[in-house]
């Protein structure tokens, strides 16, 4: 087995084909996230494509069946594993609501029951007897679930909740960007305005303005950032994770660029 993480899929289908790119001993992948091409690569390289949700604290809670139907989903919950999406008051939400994602399993020591000499953490992770992973998803009505941000990374505009794992996943399919990160800004309405830290491929120069209008036509309105802050890479962990808190904290700089002081307005009808 291997993992096919991020555009991984991508960057093999683009390469030409080769007379023994299905003579191998590869059976199956896992692919995170579910990407809309993971049937093309199951059939070119003659393998299944499987996906999951997983933190070390919760022994894969959710994994779906061979070359899932749909795309983006993390799988359903697997059996053993009880699995609900709440709110901040740990009510469970509608059906097709965001919630964060609470897990307990029906075997004991399954999964984590606490953090080493760390009591805080624990009691935070810990409560009504649930663990609370922090990452937020919504169910369809097939039992499929969708991973939709980390809480803390969550953010919300005008009324509006925002992905930021969904604004990152359009920024970077455009040509000139390499790496991307959406986080919240205070805005002077209250609640949150959209900032897009982007770094651009070898050779490329990012234009905000045109990028702006390319995602205005794939997003709707309230998701499109109002700020892009252009840098040469992103701050990040020894394991490659963005820090963002650094943006969040850094904020608006003086080389970020606005869509509202450039004098973009966007069509409230793409919603």
């Amino acid at each position: 087995a291997i993992f096919l993480l991020g555009a991984m899929a991508t960057f093999l289908l683009k390469e030409a084909p080769h007379p023994a790119e299905r003579t191998h001993q590869v059976r199956f992948a896992f692919m995170v996230p579910l990407t809309g091409n993971h049937r093309q690569v199951a059939e070119r390289f003659g393998i299944d494509i499987y996906t999951i949700f997983n933190m070390t604290e919760v022994s894969t809670p959710v994994v779906s069946a061979a070359n899932p139907p749909k795309a983006g989903t993390c799988g359903k919950a697997r059996a053993g594993v009880d699995v609900r999406l709440v709110d901040e008051n740990d009510c469970e939400v509608a059906l097709g609501d965001v919630g964060e994602m609470i897990i307990r399993t029906e075997r004991p020591w399954a999964m984590n029951h606490g953090y080493y000499k760390n009591p805080e953490a624990t009691a935070a992770a810990w409560r009504n007897g649930w663990f609370h992973t922090g990452d937020a998803f919504r169910q369809d009505e097939d039992g499929y679930f969708y991973f939709v941000d980390r809480v803390k990374d969550a953010i919300r505009r005008r009324g509006e909740n925002i992905s930021s794992f969904e604004v990152e996943a359009e920024v970077i399919a455009h040509p000139d960007i390499q790496d991307a990160a959406a986080v919240g800004v205070p805005s002077e309405f209250s609640e949150d305005e959209v900032l897009v830290a982007v770094a651009p491929r070898p050779g490329a120069t990012i234009d905000p303005a045109q990028l702006i209008t390319a995602l205005a036509e794939r997003m709707p309105h309230f998701m499109v950032p109002r700020y892009v802050r252009i840098l040469d890479e992103l701050p990040k962990t020894p394991t490659a994770k963005v820090r963002k808190h650094i943006l969040r904290d850094e904020g608006v700089t003086a080389d970020t660029w606005d869509r509202e002081a450039a004098g973009i307005r966007l069509r409230r009808e793409r919603v």
